[in-house]
Parts: structure tokens; sequence; C-alpha cells
């Protein structure tokens, strides 16, 4: 959606109000442009912005796209309507890029006061916990390019300089990797950081705008703009997160280029509570994190990296506060609820004893919990519940196995293909698919084939612009109509198979000829494999049920298949007709709706008469109260974020001892 206006900004965009009108749309998930005379920008990067000379009473528009749209479009038109907005001083009003669905947290001079009089805040609710101690404001100054047009001659001096910086951040990430310190986890962000530094598409960006006369850092800033506006615009929230990887990424080629060394948490005191605008995964990972009490960001979401590593390592966070975070940058204490998503600046003493309870009932209910790690959920009468784990990359793995995960239950092949920013080849993917096999042998591995579409673009594929990309072409569908990506997938699938139990499933399938062309395509990869002398190995292939006409042919799909896979989420979207994304309805995205419950049972119904696994891969599945619900429908597995896995076996095992 779009909206047009006259500036009425003093002076117009220029460097104060521009930087402020980035920090504004940066508080909103949204894609947002502003268009001037034809020529669109990202409202996101303060250099393009500044670029477009928007100058007083011009007319412009403003473009977003995404679970926020509306409040970005208000918010923004409001700003460039303000005939003070380029001389005040005071704090604009900013909403924070909350996850879809979740209520809109207050700006921070409006923020209401919790029962007890302290100051709450509200953000994306990334790593589950509580914690409450000292503040530790990291707010490191932002980097700015010298603004200047190099002469000719000194061009290919500047490329030379840049092509050292990144070599030395490569190199720094290279020395952090050989290191005994870094958790597997850890380390696996690490390398996709390291694998983003040297990318061409942010090398590549970069030298063509030194070649144009910018000085490297802000080639560097740009570049790195340009390619996070990529992940930004996907509306997806997994890949969004890859933003912040690129922007920390450039971050550190910029210090070098400057000669400076980045500011250290080196110092953070035992139990402090890292308050941040936007910190790197790159510094997080280097971070003590065994003093940080709780983590509070200004960006990021529940799938950012800065979210994987705080889950990883037990650290309750709240991401993606936008604006607010600065109402803690003069905060003494912090009370942090991760599941909530709340933060209380200062709390008084009531709140002090109460948070210091909850984290005392939280460390019990972890210690109690941990004793089902081990366990293997059975039913009264000897059935096994697997309750697996959703994944989305390889550095997640160490938080599934710590948690007890009974292999996985969805890996979503997406990020594979987003974060090397070109397809990912064949062999690539197989060395992928067979640590993942090997990591949880002899449990099974259910790899979701490519789920991407026109909501998701990736480079190296041609989409059609669509009105609703959600019903359009994604998943099996475009899969189907580019062989020469899927077979590659398949193959790599088929190679992975001989190290492990690896199952694959086909999403937005909603017609049985889907599957049928799927098999052919199995069995000419399997020839071909054969005929080169290749290693593999056959696999299950089931089939997600995410759309109403899959769950109404369920007992026709059930006989062509190995096993169902329930994805509430979308099934939820889609049976209700309501955006997922879309916070003006997300009272409708509710999983208990007796029509989405009703389509539950028929898909588990028709798998179970058929003999085959029925199992749900949304987060649904971790839920305690519908645990005994699901099961008595007749589902056999369970797949859900690492940190509800525990806690679900104990719910089966309750279940169990009531007979």
């Amino acid at each position: 959606m779009e909206r047009s206006t006259i500036v009425r900004v003093h002076e117009g965009l220029h460097a104060r109000p521009a930087t402020r009108f980035v920090k504004l749309a940066k508080g909103f998930e949204s894609d947002v442009e502003l268009v001037k005379d034809g020529k669109a920008v990202s409202a996101k990067s303060s250099v393009k912005l500044m670029l477009l000379a928007v100058k007083e009473n011009q007319e412009v528009t403003v473009r977003a796209n995404g679970a926020d749209a509306i409040e970005a479009l208000e918010a923004l038109i409001g700003y460039l309507e303000n005939p003070r907005a380029g001389l005040d001083d005071e704090a604009e009003a900013q909403s924070p890029a909350n996850d879809a669905g979740q209520e809109a947290a207050p700006a921070p001079g409006s923020a209401p006061a919790a029962p007890d009089g302290a100051n709450r805040l509200r953000g994306v609710a990334a790593s589950e916990g509580f914690a409450i101690g000292p503040a530790f404001a990291h707010f490191p100054p932002d980097i700015a390019g010298q603004g200047r047009m190099l002469q000719a001659e000194e061009i290919e001096g500047e490329i030379d300089r840049f092509r050292m910086a990144v070599g030395a951040v490569q190199a720094r990430m290279d020395h952090a990797l050989a290191q005994d310190s870094l958790s597997a986890g850890d380390r696996g962000i690490v390398a996709a950081l390291r694998d983003i530094a040297a990318d061409d598409s942010l090398t590549g960006e970069a030298e063509g705008l030194i070649k144009g006369g910018n000085d490297a850092v802000s080639a560097v800033i740009t570049a790195a703009s340009t390619i996070a506006a990529e992940f930004s615009a996907v509306d997806d929230h997994y890949l969004n997160a890859r933003a912040d990887d690129v922007h920390a990424v450039g971050r550190q080629i910029c210090l070098v280029l400057l000669g400076q060394d980045d500011f250290s948490l080196e110092n953070i005191p035992e139990g402090a509570i890292l308050i941040a605008d936007n910190i790197g995964a790159w510094d997080l990972a280097r971070a003590p994190l065994k003093r940080i009490g709780g983590v509070v960001c200004g960006h990021g979401g529940a799938t950012s990296h800065i979210a994987i590593i705080a889950r990883s390592h037990g650290i309750p966070a709240v991401l993606g506060l936008g604006g607010q975070v600065n109402a803690l940058r003069t905060a003494q204490d912090v009370a942090l609820d991760g599941n909530a998503g709340h933060v209380i600046i200062d709390p008084d003493e009531a709140t002090r004893a109460d948070f210091a309870g909850r984290v005392e009932a939280a460390a019990k209910e972890r210690a109690g919990l941990t004793i089902f790690k081990t366990v293997t959920p059975k039913l009264a009468d000897g059935r096994i519940i697997e309750v697996a784990a959703n994944i989305g990359s390889l550095e997640e793995i160490e938080a599934a196995l710590e948690a007890g995960a009974m292999g996985i239950g969805l890996f979503r092949t997406e990020l594979l293909f987003m974060r090397h920013m070109h397809l990912p080849s064949e062999d690539m993917q197989a060395e992928t698919y067979t640590a993942l096999a090997k990591a949880f042998a002899p449990y099974p591995v259910i790899v979701r084939t490519l789920d991407i579409g026109g909501d998701k673009p990736i480079a190296g594929i041609e989409f059609p612009d669509e009105e609703n990309p959600f019903l359009g072409w994604r998943g099996i569908r475009m899969c189907l109509d580019r062989p020469d990506i899927f077979k590659r997938q398949l193959r790599a699938l088929l190679r992975a198979a001989v190290h492990g139990n690896i199952k694959v499933m086909l999403p937005m399938v909603s017609d049985i000829s889907e599957v049928r062309q799927t098999r052919v395509l199995v069995d000419e990869c399997t020839a071909e494999l054969k005929a080169e002398g290749v290693p593999h190995a056959s696999f299950d292939l089931g089939v997600m049920i995410e759309t109403p006409a899959a769950v109404l042919i369920a007992a026709a799909l059930a006989k062509e298949v190995a096993f169902f896979s329930i994805g509430t989420n979308d099934l939820t979207q889609y049976i209700m007709a309501a955006d997922r994304l879309n916070p003006t309805v997300a009272k409708l995205n509710d999983v208990t709706n007796p029509a989405v419950m009703s389509a539950i049972e028929m898909t588990a119904k028709a798998g179970v008469a058929a003999g085959i696994m029925v199992g749900m891969c949304g987060e649904a599945a971790g839920r305690p109260d519908l645990i005994a619900t699901f099961v008595k429908m007749g589902l056999t597995e369970l797949s859900m974020s690492p940190a509800s896995i525990q806690r679900a076996k104990k719910a089966i095992m309750a279940m169990a001892a009531e007979g």
C-alpha cells in the first residue's frame, strides 16, 4: 500500500531529519520505500534517502509492504507532514518491530505503567525465561562514510583498501572459528557471517560503488543496506533476520577501513542485562555469554541469530523494541520477561521480589524438566510419541540435541537458498542434509523441500508479480515448474539418505498429481545417480497438510505417501482466510478454532485409516494444553521449537500416567 504527501519537514530530508526518518522506518517490520519523481529508495537507508535529495514542499510517496504497513504509513506520513520534524530534539514516536500478530507496543513516552508503577515496555519474546539485573548499555556510535566523491586516480587504491579490509574481517572470523571456546552452534553462526563477508553480492556491490566514486566506507554502508533490504523485503521472519547479519558484517568491514576497534562486551558484569539498539551476532558470539543475564535489543526477532544464540545458551531475550530501546539508555536495573516480551525499567522492590521469585521458579522448572531430555514418551498402550524439533539451519542442531529432540520434524531449506545469495549447488545441499542425518541418526530427519515463492524471492529464480503471493507460485508449484532446481535438491537428499534416516515432505500440496509428478522426478534422479556411480538411498516421501484442499483429499493422499505432517500455521491461515502476518485479523489465527481443529481431526483420521504416520510441525504441537487432544486424534509425531520439547514430553508422560 502507498500514500502520497507534500513534505513539510523544515528544509527537507537533510542529514538529521533523514536519519530520524530512517530510524522511524526501521522500527517497523514492513519493507518501506520513499518515492520521488519516479525514483524509489529504501526508507531504511540513510545514505540512499539523503541521495534522493527530498526538499521541503516537494511531493513524495511512501510505500509499505508487510504486517504493519498501515501503522508504518501513518507514522512516516505524519513525520513528513510535521514542519518541526527537522528542528526539534524530541524523540519521535516509534513502533517496535513486533512479531506478526503481536499487539503493537506503545512508544517510549506513552508506555503504560505496570500495576506496580514500573515503566513497562513490550517487544518480541525471542528467548524464554526471566531475568533481573543491572543494565549494561551497549550503544556504539553509528558509522558514517566520508561523504565525498573520489578523484579518478584515487579509485584503484580505494578498491585495494576495501579488499584488504574484507580480507582482514575474514581472517578475524577464521581465527575465531579456529578457537575451541566457541560452541558448535555459535561456530555455525560465525561461519555464516564469514560466508557473507566473502560473498560476491556484497563485495561486488561495494566495489561497483567505489568505481562510481564513493569512498569505501560509504560504499560498504550502501552495499550492506542494499543487500539487507532484499532480506527485509521478504515476507518471512526467518529470512528477514538475515538483514541484521549483513549489517553486522558491513560494520566490521567499515571498522577495519576506519582503523577502529569495536566496543567490547568483555567487561559486562555478572548477571547484567545487555541493552543495545542492534548487536551483531559476531559480537554476541564472542562475548562472555555465561555472565550475561538477559538481552534487550531494538532490532531482531525470534528467528534472528541473536535469538538463536540466546536460546542455545539459555539467556532470556526480548528483541524488536524499535525506538523504545532508547528509554533504557540510562536505566540502572532491568527486569526481563522473555516469555511475554516485557521489559521493566528500574523496577521497584515489589517487582524485584516478584522477578526474583520467577527466576527461582523457572530454574526449578528447568531442572525438573531436564529429566525428560532422554525420555522416550510412551502412552499406556505402548505407542511411542516422537517429539522432534523444527529448525532451519545447522547451527540450531546443538539446541535441539540438548533439548532431547527425537529427530527433526521440520527442516526448512529456504535459509540454505537465501543465506548464500545464490542458488546452492547439489554438493552444498548434500553436505547440509548429510550433517543433519548424521547428527540425529537413527532418529528421522524430515526435510521440507524448497518452500519459497513470490512472497519469499531468491536469487536465480525470476518470480512474477502477484496480487496475493500466498495463493500463488510457491512451494511445490514452483518446484515442479523448475525441475532444474528441484532435481538438484532431490539428488542431494538421495545422497544424504545414505548417512541416516532422511524423510522428505512436500509443501503447499493441493492435488494428488503434485505427489505423482514428484515421484517421477525422484525416480529420474535415482536412475541418474546409479548411472553415475554416486552412493544414494531411497527416502520416505510425505506431504505437509496446510491447504484446505489437502485436508479434503487426505484419504486419497494417504494412499500415495508415507506420512502426513500438519503445518498448523499455514493451515490456520488458509482455513480462516486470514493473513497470519496481518495484525488486524490476528484473532482469527487461532488453531483452537473449531474449524481448524476439525480440519486437523479429518487429516488424522485419514492418515490413521491408511496406516501412515501423522505428525504436526506447527508450533501448536508444543502446546501442553493441546497435546493430549492431538494424540487422541491419532498423531504420533509432534515437532516444535527445541525450547518446548521437554515440556511436551512431560505432558505426554502425564497422559500415560492417567491411563
